[in-house]
């Protein structure tokens, strides 16, 4: 029995935001009321990309995947009744994390607070965005220098805002092996800390690296999982004490939040889901030395889409059993001294240093972004390959299969639907805002922003300004960049043939023989459609057609319909869409109705993502073929439905 006194909970997140500013506000209060004791914002696709409501780009994605905030009005909104200077916020924004930042300290300042007491997290990771999660805007050089000129800013002006949550967390969900997360993770850290060093005094520069936190991953191998928090605490701590020569262990102290393992959550028996998250969440709790300072659980039935205020409340309810009835805060690390467990820490931490050398030798995380990216693709079809071959067991879905119906899927499909009617709404408000403020205020406020970005200098103050000034969250993209242009990450999908045989010999024939048939290699054409930059499941889809034998043409994330029939219109004999972010039917209408325009009819169209049966049905009746969904896992079965496919249609012609 521990006779100390109970170390305090870590802070209890949910993450959250759909809708509208308003819809999500109403979310943050009542789970606030509910016990949740700091804030995590789920922006949508449109904000994390620099894009207003009312872009093309943006049609069909308002409010899907997190909360639209085009300005001040809709920051102001978003926080309504909630006290900033007391209230612990994260906020998941990347590319327009400088913006959203400013928006947040306007907004602050209107409530009256004092800045400098302001707590919290933007997570500001570019690197894994190239990697992983794609919602990057510029290169990653002016990129990096985006980073630094937030915490630059924080630490002079908000010093106990985490200006750079380094997020390992989607690494993870690329695929990641465990040294591949550490690894990767620790050069980006690299990068971020050689931007920074020279923009403080020496001084000065160990209590700024000491506000670089992280942001990881908890899979379903939870001893494992645990083993590598326990790494990350000691390969952290030698990198700044090596590197960097900070001698004073409180600035070196490994800071994370986590949200557990969104990758293994299953479509089949989603009921499963829920022991999967709590598993998952002993693997950052149980070990005091490596325990998380933030916790966000996804919901059970996040793999069939939008979870509901109570699927919310549920995992909340899990971080506070543990945290308020178990005795797990009262005891010292349960794992020190532990042979297995300093057994297993060593070799990840041996596996890790190797693949950061690695990465030094190239030149660091900046220079090595393409060779990551394709390691994280091979990495993900390893492990999709084990799954298909019955070496990996996931319950409920390649093992223990008989299953009642699930009393927890009601008539609303176990799930909560955002009204199309909204995004609309929040168009009209867009236009409304815009209407009512003082242009000349904006102009010239864009004016400063554009010449502090042009002439290298820090942008957060003018940025501050625009947001005061009224500017939109487009607007201020788009000054980005014209400065700094855009940029196309590498998709790690390679187009050369590939050798790979093994299983496969059966497929491969078929499409030789269908080539044969067509008189042309057959071409399968992946697009993603939309702002959606969750790649994984095309990368995978891509990857193992091309060792089919198919000829692929994938060019990777954020194309719009238009540029995706240009492209079938070079020899497509099949176009495969993947939509993750719940926007598959204007996005597929438009689509259908541009392939019918350029005389495209007759190429077969699939579509994969997180769809409703409901959703699927009406894919259909608009002429999509196949539709897959998470549980249709077996890779070959949809390339032989692409060579039935195509078969169908070249005999069909003959």
């Amino acid at each position: 029995m521990s006779n100390r006194q109970p170390d305090k909970p870590w802070l209890i997140r949910t993450y959250a935001g759909h809708s509208t500013a308003k819809a999500s506000n109403a979310l943050y209060r009542g789970n606030l009321a509910k016990g949740q004791t700091g804030l995590s914002v789920a922006f949508d696709l449109p904000t994390q990309t620099g894009y207003d409501s009312d872009h093309i780009l943006a049609r069909g994605e308002v409010g899907k995947v997190g909360v639209p905030v085009c300005h001040l009005g809709d920051m102001r909104a978003l926080f309504d009744d909630i006290p900033l200077d007391q209230m612990n916020t994260s906020m998941t924004i990347n590319a327009t994390a400088p913006w959203l930042l400013s928006l947040y300290i306007a907004v602050a300042e209107e409530q009256g607070a004092d800045i400098s007491a302001l707590q919290g997290t933007v997570q500001n990771d570019l690197i894994k965005e190239y990697l992983s999660r794609g919602t990057y805007i510029c290169p990653p050089k002016p990129s990096l220098k985006m980073i630094g000129d937030v915490a630059e800013y924080c630490y002079t002006h908000v010093p106990k805002w985490n200006p750079m949550n380094v997020c390992s967390y989607h690494l993870q969900e690329a695929g990641a092996t465990p040294e591949q997360e550490l690894s990767f993770a620790l050069a980006t850290a690299t990068a971020v800390l050689d931007e920074l060093q020279p923009r403080v005094a020496a001084e000065d520069f160990p209590a700024l690296a000491g506000r670089i936190s992280f942001f990881v991953n908890a899979g379903i191998r939870f001893v494992t999982e645990m083993c590598k928090m326990r790494a990350f605490v000691d390969l952290w701590d030698e990198l700044l004490r090596d590197r960097y020569g900070i001698t004073d262990a409180k600035h070196r102290r490994f800071r994370y939040g986590v949200q557990v393992n969104s990758l293994g959550l299953t479509e089949q028996q989603p009921e499963n889901n829920v022991y999967r998250i709590l598993i998952e969440m002993l693997a950052v709790t149980l070990s005091k030395n490596a325990r998380a300072r933030a916790v966000q659980l996804p919901a059970w039935n996040e793999a069939l889409g939008l979870p509901r205020p109570w699927d919310q409340q549920w995992s909340m309810r899990m971080q506070q059993i543990m945290a308020y009835e178990t005795d797990l805060l009262e005891f010292d690390d349960l794992f020190d001294g532990n042979p297995a467990v300093d057994r297993k820490v060593e070799a990840l931490k041996d596996g890790a240093r190797a693949e950061l050398a690695n990465l030094g030798s190239m030149g660091g995380a900046i220079n090595a972004i393409e060779y990551m990216k394709g390691r994280l693709v091979d990495s993900n079809a390893e492990r999709l390959g084990r799954i298909e071959r019955n070496e990996t067991t996931v319950v409920g879905v390649n093992r223990f299969t008989a299953t009642e119906p699930s009393p927890l899927m009601d008539e609303d499909g176990g799930i909560m639907v955002v009204d199309p009617a909204m995004e609309q709404d929040q168009i009209n408000r867009l236009n409304a805002w815009k209407a009512e403020r003082d242009g000349g205020s904006v102009a010239s406020a864009l004016t400063d922003l554009r010449a502090a970005a042009a002439e290298g200098r820090n942008i957060m103050q003018p940025s501050i300004a625009c947001a005061k000034a009224g500017v939109t969250t487009g607007e201020w993209a788009a000054q980005m960049r014209a400065v700094y242009g855009e940029y196309r990450g590498p998709t790690g999908v390679s187009k050369s043939i590939s050798n790979k045989t093994e299983g496969l010999e059966e497929i491969r024939e078929a499409v030789n023989v269908v080539s044969d048939r067509l008189g042309a290699r057959l071409r399968f054409l992946v697009g993603k459609p939309g702002l959606d930059g969750h790649s994984n499941g095309a990368e995978q889809i891509a990857f193992r057609a091309r060792d089919c034998g198919m000829e692929i043409d994938y060019e990777g994330i954020r194309l719009t319909p238009e540029e995706i029939v240009r492209a079938a219109e070079n020899g497509a004999h099949v176009v495969g869409l993947s939509i993750l972010s719940g926007s598959h039917i204007p996005l597929v209408e438009d689509m259908m109705r541009r392939m019918k325009e350029a005389g495209l009819s007759h190429i077969p169209v699939i579509v994969g993502g997180i769809i409703p049966d409901d959703d699927a049905i009406r894919l259909k009746a608009m002429g999509v073929a196949k539709v897959y969904t998470p549980k249709d896992f077996e890779l070959n079965t949809i390339m032989k439905d692409i060579v039935s496919l195509v078969d169908a249609k070249a005999t069909a012609a003959e």
